[in-house]
């Protein structure tokens, strides 16, 4: 592997890797934490909810950004950057005495997140010329990714059980600071900015946009899909998109450079990392909530019945980055989106007392899909831009990422809620509870479904509670049903869309001069340059 400058390659890769990991891991790692950090701090359900929220705004709002200043004034430097302030953040929040600097230790960590994270794939593209290499490379980056997310639980729930919720934090410091001293020696610096300049109302209103739109998929549980707030901001979201699109369109040195969306590669692989975000990243959220409010296992174990997943996507992530090299993207990417589809109609089939050893190989055939789709949709997307504009390529498929798995879990959190919600109120009628207990236990379901598991614990005394608790988690396992039928057609579609958007073929190298323009057997008319796919037609239909 990479038999040419060897040492620098692999350390390259390994400090993009390490910060990677320490970013990725934070999307799912302080989940487990939560409810002691309630107890520490003593928040309640909304402030909780902030110490994500305030992680994922910061993260998916600020993600161009980063990305573009690091093409423009350094990708190295803002690499490293991103890497101080996200360590910072953690240690903040390490040592954080109320919830309110946890909230803002949380968004100065999505600050350094937002920052680093396009710079780990856009130096990879600039120290991997070779196409096949650089295949590799991002197979091993996307496993990577992959394996942050699965871990998230087994090393949360560890942690939390053995060294107490700051130790998800401090967990951080020590990644951080090696891969800032790896960088500092292996990393060589890049950037790109000939006839640049930082696109300011393009910046401000992809803030206002992502924000807006972040947000209300977020809260939209709590305060209604039809609320005055949450129609207010879907309509600043499309407002703000428009005008953005306008503004781009128009800028000499736009931030999002439109023309690249006219590739149908391109454009098909920043929609299916939001896709298949939407469905997995869902998938993520309700396997937690059934291992533990359903089936009853704690943090840790849920999160260790997790790990035929997890080795699914150790073992093939490698696998599938080295498939890029000798086929291309086209056909990896239909056959994993398909086969995410095919585990979620599976898990329909699982109920309350379904036992582990009907679940794990659904976990396998998941981890298998998902290791198959993710190194090659990345690959597509940054097959087609030049390497002087990695760092946009990388932000635009990372926020498309972070989109999908807000809009996934908002969304399928939504119909799981009305379903279940709905089936706990038809319950308690038919079972003729007293008016007091009746209202207890709508008030605690009224929370969400993540509650099922504790409404049905914490019961009050008097009626036929057996028969409601079991009927609490049926119901949520019948709105979890409806839910990943949902995200297993949106996964359907994503295949779809692989199958016919993207170009298959063995990827070559095509030069491109320092401003990204493709050689001279490249046509005039094609306005988006082509670098590691010969055959890929610049523009298409």
């Amino acid at each position: 592997m990479f038999p040419i400058d060897r040492r620098t390659k692999m350390l390259t890769l390994g400090a993009m890797c390490f910060a990677l990991f320490m970013a990725m891991l934070d999307n799912t790692v302080v989940n487990v934490a939560l409810p002691r950090i309630s107890q520490d701090l003593g928040s309640g359900i909304s402030g909780l909810q902030w110490i994500i929220d305030a992680y994922t705004l910061t993260f998916a709002t600020l993600m161009l950004t980063g990305g573009t200043l690091g093409d423009i004034m350094g990708r190295k430097r803002f690499f490293q950057v991103g890497l101080l302030v996200f360590t910072g953040g953690s240690l903040l929040c390490a040592l954080a005495p109320s919830l309110g600097v946890l909230i803002a230790g949380r968004g100065i960590q999505g600050l350094g997140a937002a920052l680093l994270m396009p710079g780990t794939l856009a130096i990879l593209t600039n120290t991997f010329l070779d196409p096949r290499e650089r295949a590799q490379a991002i197979g091993i980056w996307a496993g990577i990714s992959g394996l942050a997310l699965a871990m998230g639980p087994v090393v949360g729930g560890l942690l939390v059980d053995s060294f107490g919720w700051q130790s998800v934090f401090y967990l951080n410091v020590p990644i951080g600071i090696v891969a800032l001293v790896v960088s500092a020696f292996a990393v060589r610096e890049s950037k790109s900015p000939e006839g640049r300049h930082l696109d300011v109302p393009g910046q401000i209103l992809a803030i206002i946009a992502m924000g807006a739109l972040t947000y209300a998929l977020i809260e939209a549980n709590n305060w209604g899909w039809t609320s005055p707030l949450i129609i207010a901001l879907f309509v600043v979201t499309a407002i703000g998109g428009a005008l953005f699109i306008l503004v781009e369109r128009r800028s000499s040195s736009p931030m999002l450079q439109l023309s690249f969306f006219r590739n149908a590669t391109f454009t098909a692989g920043a929609s299916t990392a939001a896709i298949v975000s939407f469905g997995m990243f869902g998938m993520f959220f309700f396997l937690t909530l059934f291992f533990q409010n359903i089936q009853g296992y704690t943090p840790l174990q849920a999160g260790v019945r997790a790990l035929p997943m997890t080795l699914m996507i150790i073992i093939f992530a490698p696998l599938a980055g080295r498939l890029v090299g000798r086929i291309g993207s086209k056909i990896p990417m239909a056959v994993g989106l398909s086969l995410n589809a095919i585990s979620l109609f599976l898990f329909t089939r699982v109920q309350v007392d379904t036992g582990y050893g009907a679940i794990w190989p659904l976990l396998s055939l998941a981890g298998f899909g998902m290791a198959m789709v993710m190194t090659p949709m990345t690959a597509a997307v940054m097959s087609t831009v030049p390497p002087q504009r990695a760092g946009m390529a990388s932000a635009t498929t990372s926020a498309s990422r972070e989109i999908g798995g807000v809009f996934g879990i908002a969304l399928l959190g939504a119909i799981v809620t009305h379903i279940f919600t709905g089936d706990v109120s038809r319950l308690v009628d038919e079972l003729g509870l007293p008016p007091a207990i009746k209202a207890t236990i709508l008030e605690q379901v009224s929370r969400g479904a993540e509650q099922a598991g504790g409404a049905g614990a914490n019961l009050p005394a008097g009626g036929n509670l057996q028969a409601l608790a079991q009927g609490l988690k049926s119901s949520f396992v019948s709105g979890m049903h409806v839910a990943l039928i949902v995200a297993g057609a949106a996964l359907v579609l994503g295949a779809v869309v692989a199958a016919v958007f993207v170009r298959g073929g063995r990827p070559h190298s095509v030069a491109a001069d320092a401003s990204g323009v493709a050689p001279a057997n490249a046509s005039s008319a094609d306005p988006v340059p082509v670098i590691v796919a010969e055959e890929l037609p610049v523009r298409e239909g």
